[in-house]
């Protein structure tokens, strides 16, 4: 696979952004688990937060499966995993490096030109990979920055560089 393919961009994209949120799961401390911030509508709690986390990376997973399932038959086997349930920070840390696996075997798979393919889906008729793909970054990326925003709440120290992976002049100069 080329390193200039739209799959390889995806593919580190994703891969940063896993690794973000493995950084800020592990700021969390594990007594605040049951915390929730005070906010107009309901929300999870912290350790909830990490379990949705969990079925973010899972969405990775199903989409890569239902693209190539006899390829990467074994992802089935992470269906069974329960996601969206409370979590100890080390157990979500320990899930999210399954999960970050499984998103790269389905990579290791996928090239450009699979990225048009149209899947059917639970929201549509049917969606192109890369739609797939994307929206489950961006909603990886939503899940993060909410768990962000739990962790300043609590007052842990955590700055934009915990979020973003700078690149260039301005990574040496990131807070």
């Amino acid at each position: 696979m080329s390193q200039d393919s739209v799959v390889t961009a995806i593919r580190l994209k994703v891969r940063e952004q896993i690794a973000k949120t493995e950084h800020l799961i592990g700021q969390l401390p594990p007594d605040r688990l049951e915390w929730t911030p005070t906010l107009p509508s309901p929300s999870f709690d912290a350790g909830h937060l990490l379990g949705h986390l969990l079925e973010c990376l899972a969405g990775f997973c199903a989409v890569f499966y239902a693209a190539f399932p006899q390829q990467l038959g074994e992802l089935l086997e992470l269906k069974s995993l329960p996601v969206n349930q409370a979590c100890l920070p080390e157990e979500a840390v320990r899930r999210l490096r399954v999960y970050a696996r499984a998103i790269e075997s389905g990579f290791d798979v996928c090239r450009d030109r699979d990225l048009a393919r149209r899947l059917p889906t639970v929201f549509a008729e049917a969606e192109s990979v890369a739609t797939l793909l994307l929206g489950n970054l961006e909603h990886l990326i939503n899940h993060k920055y909410q768990l962000f925003m739990y962790l300043k709440f609590l007052g842990i120290p955590v700055g934009t560089a915990d979020i973003y992976c700078w690149r260039g002049p301005a990574a040496s100069g990131a807070e």
